[in-house]
């Protein structure tokens, strides 16, 4: 398997954990985490290019869930 080929796998099995993550409920740090070390693998294999929309989704994704997910905030006294 070539370098290029192996990175792509790394990749994809990255981005597949962290949206199994995400399902189950793990922690938003660890997800991200999981995300931004695939755009690691990708940005050292010259993959970065179409790679990088791809995270980028899931992070917008996994802010937004973060904004939803928090408590109310309650009104001053």
């Amino acid at each position: 398997m070539s370098e290029k080929a192996y990175a792509r796998a790394k990749i994809q099995h990255l981005l597949v954990t962290g949206d199994n993550r995400l399902k189950q409920g793990v922690s938003a740090e660890k997800v991200r985490a999981t995300y931004e070390e695939a755009l690691e693998v990708a940005r050292e294999a010259g993959l970065e290019k179409s790679v990088r929309p791809l995270v980028e989704i899931r992070l917008a994704d996994l802010e937004r869930l973060a904004r939803e997910s928090r408590p109310p905030e309650l009104p001053a006294a």
